[in-house]
């Protein structure tokens, strides 16, 4: 199955809103079972986006699972870029 990778950038200022959905996130993430690697992006030691490798089957099928992810839906993002990606190294 193909491997997405999900580039995600926070709004600004809104580490609060990550933080009082983290656990929903998490949950999300080892829940759906598609997860290979996931990680926040950090500036300052502060979370600013996420990145999130996931399997599909294809770009859509990544698209519906990045939207039904817990801070998508809670407004967390000021931009998500979704890219088919080969793993090469590791």
């Amino acid at each position: 199955m193909p491997l997405f990778a999900l580039i995600c950038t926070d709004k600004a200022d809104h580490e609060p809103l990550r933080k009082a959905n983290r656990d929903a996130h998490l949950a999300y993430l080892n829940d759906t079972g598609c997860v290979a690697y996931a990680g926040p992006f950090l500036e300052g030691g502060t979370m600013t986006g996420s990145l999130v490798i996931i399997e599909a089957a294809d770009k859509t099928a990544a698209q519906t699972w990045a939207e039904s992810d817990p801070y998508a839906l809670a407004g967390l993002f000021a931009k998500v870029r979704i890219e088919e990606w080969k793993k090469v190294i590791g």
